[in-house]
């Protein structure tokens, strides 16, 4: 996968880079591959962390044609964070549970928070709540006119998995899958700055604690993936069970996303 540099745009491909928002960046990469070859449309779906945005960035934004920012966060998290709007873009509170901040405060050993982390990703498919939120967020992928963004606080988790299943269903081989949820630990600003708060506030020794909350991890994949298998039996069935989209609406998501 490339990585362009901070300012490098690559106009064919819509790939950017935002010096505001360190995690924004393209559903489909620089046009993935799915198993049949087909490179997968860029400018569709951009993904991203928290939308604190500078003025520049929140225009540049606008210039992709975006026109639906979806907030995977929590309440508590919109009001202490709130995101800067993005010119022309309207924006959806879609909500799904993350990882819970008073239950992390608690934590004394790196494995604790391993733990906490695969409970969090379970949740996503076994919490109703969770369901609901991302087959909300499917069925209005499907039916949009314009390009879409869909972002939680370091876009890592909540939409990591949200970019996992869409990528999944367009049918991206598991190994480019992988990479691309892996990808949020290249772009370690956000990471950083909150570990200077824990180091701050909370001491040396909390950090591997704490890293190991805001890493990217395959662990909390396998545990989602394994919540899949157990509930619904496979993917499908979790789409369309657990999530409520139907098969057409299916297909109408999976066009967006292909020549």
């Amino acid at each position: 996968m490339t990585t362009p540099d901070a300012d490098q745009v690559d106009e064919g491909s819509e790939l950017v880079r935002l010096a505001s928002a360190d995690n924004f960046r393209d559903v489909a990469g620089d046009g993935y591959l799915t198993g049949a070859g087909v490179a997968l449309r860029t400018g569709v779906l951009f993904r991203s962390n928290e939308l604190q945005l500078s003025d520049a960035d929140a225009h540049r934004i606008a210039s992709l044609g975006v026109v639906d920012v979806f907030d995977l966060r929590g309440a508590d998290e919109i009001e202490a964070h709130p995101d800067i709007d993005v010119p022309g873009a309207t924006w959806h509170h879609v909500e799904v549970a993350g990882i819970p901040m008073l239950r992390v405060a608690e934590l004394a050993s790196r494995e604790e928070a391993e733990q906490v982390m695969r409970a969090v990703y379970r949740a996503f498919v076994e919490a109703p709540g969770a369901r609901a939120a991302y087959g909300e967020l499917l069925r209005r992928i499907a039916d949009a006119d314009g390009a879409q963004l869909f972002h939680c606080t370091a876009g890592k988790d909540r939409t990591g998995w949200a970019s996992v299943l869409l990528l999944r269903l367009a049918g991206v081989p598991e190994q480019t899958v992988r990479e691309d949820y892996l990808e949020t630990n290249a772009h370690a600003g956000t990471r950083e700055k909150y570990v200077a708060m824990i180091r701050e506030h909370l001491g040396e020794e909390k950090v591997p604690v704490y890293e190991a909350v805001m890493l990217a991890d395959l662990d909390y994949v396998a545990a989602a993936d394994a919540a899949v298998v157990e509930m619904f039996g496979d993917l499908d069935t979790y789409v369309r069970e657990g999530l409520g989209v139907d098969d057409a609406t299916r297909a109408r998501v999976v066009a967006r996303l292909l020549p």
